[in-house]
């Protein structure tokens, strides 16, 4: 499992160093590159065996949903494999960083079984309207079924 969050700088370059600990653990979980992918405001990344799970998960939708096949869309075709370097960083493509606005302060945030990369500004505002909304979201986390 991910926890915790550093705040990192991302090169011109697009070349983010991995936290030891992140790193170590997609290495512990995985021989194959990590996953980097899109979200809404921020990018993923994923240990590979990880990263099969969501997409088993998406094949298991229905095709004929609109809202399946735009995600899956989204999601999938955002995605890449991003090697860890010898120096412990991964190389984020052009088309990824521009998506998630990442251009020097970057936030890592593990957030279970992945790595959150944020541009620090909209991380910090995102757990802003998180504070200011928690007794609602808890409600709500609390009300929701387990899988």
């Amino acid at each position: 499992m991910f926890r915790g969050q550093h705040v990192h700088t991302i090169d011109k370059k697009g070349r983010l160093s991995i936290p030891a600990a992140f790193r170590n653990e997609i290495l512990r979980r995985s021989e194959r590159p990590p996953i980097l992918t899109n979200y809404k405001n921020y990018l993923a990344l994923y240990p590979y065996e990880d990263w099969l799970v969501i997409e088993q998960n998406l094949m298991s939708k229905s095709k004929l949903q609109p809202e399946v096949q735009a995600y899956t869309r989204f999601v999938i075709s955002g995605s890449t494999e991003c090697p860890i370097d010898s120096q412990g960083r991964i190389l984020v493509p052009p088309a990824l960083r521009e998506h998630a606005q990442l251009e020097t302060k970057v936030t890592l945030a593990g957030v279970l079984e992945c790595i959150e990369i944020w541009d620090t500004d909209t991380f910090n505002a995102s757990k802003l309207e998180t504070v200011n909304n928690l007794e609602e979201i808890q409600r709500s986390v609390d009300e929701a079924p387990t899988s």
